[in-house]
């Protein structure tokens, strides 16, 4: 009985020997050699693992680069000088990148937005959002929960005066934070761009100006005075083209509203 068994262990053991033989031979044969360019890159990226450049993690969006699906300056988080880099790995050359920032696009603040009701549900602008709209008069301002600032990696995000704002040094452009918005009021803008209309709000001047006391009524002053055409209302706000834009600041000296602010020197 004992040698049965003793037999019967020899057999399974000599199975396993042989089994794991070949499948550490066909793990050799079958391998998938990876290319050295993606560590290389890899290893060159901030390790942020934000998602912003559209991939799961640093090392998706170098393999992506090295397929020729993504972009060597596709990276918000990195700078012009880790791009070049990424074009000496892979041989050619690369454009630099427009640095951007994202701007909350609302000044509806606790002191210029009124409220519909007092909100005591979870600290989220998505569950404020689903009641009926939120709590704030206006159907387009931000919410003020701090979901943006959860989202955001680096820090570029704060709550201040019941309107969420960002700091350009800290703010990578990663978009987070713009993903993360149930209103969508957040937007990535050039980073030199000085003039900002600060409002997202589609409806027209009496409902606008229900809603929010410095929020934009599409009276189109702006448009009428910028000697670029860089400025134009659409669906009753106020939208500035930043490739025509030359910072001159007559739009918001114009403005009744006092809603497109000045930002930087």
């Amino acid at each position: 009985m004992l040698a049965n068994v003793l037999i019967s262990v020899g057999i399974l053991g000599a199975f396993a020997l042989v089994f794991g033989a070949l499948l550490g031979a066909a793990s050799i044969i079958f391998q998938v050699k990876k290319d050295a360019r993606i560590s290389q890159i890899e290893e060159i990226l901030p390790q942020a693992n934000c998602g912003g450049c559209g991939y799961a993690g640093c090392s998706a969006f170098a393999e992506a680069v090295v397929r020729g699906e993504a972009k060597p300056n596709g990276c918000s988080v990195s700078n012009d000088a880790t791009y070049q880099k990424i074009g000496e790995i892979m041989g050619i050359s690369v454009e630099k990148r427009r640095p951007m920032t994202a701007r909350v696009m609302c000044a509806g603040d606790c002191h210029s937005a009124p409220v519909r009701y007092d909100y005591f549900g979870p600290k989220s602008c998505y569950h404020a959002n689903l009641l009926v709209g939120g709590p704030k008069m206006c159907k387009y301002g931000c919410l003020g929960l701090g979901s943006c600032v959860a989202a955001c990696k680096f820090g570029a995000l704060s709550i201040v005066d019941g309107i969420a704002r960002v700091d350009p040094e800290k703010c990578t452009a990663c978009g987070s934070c713009v993903a993360n918005c149930p209103r969508g009021l957040i937007q990535l803008v050039p980073k030199n761009a000085k003039y900002i209309p600060l409002c997202s709000s589609k409806d027209k001047g009496p409902a606008a100006n229900k809603a929010c006391s410095v929020g934009c009524i599409g009276c189109k002053l702006c448009e009428k005075v910028c000697p670029k055409n860089a400025i134009a209302v659409r669906d009753n706000l106020a939208v500035i083209d930043y490739d025509k834009c030359v910072s001159c600041g007559v739009c918001a000296t114009k403005c009744p509203r006092h809603i497109i602010r000045k930002f930087g020197k």
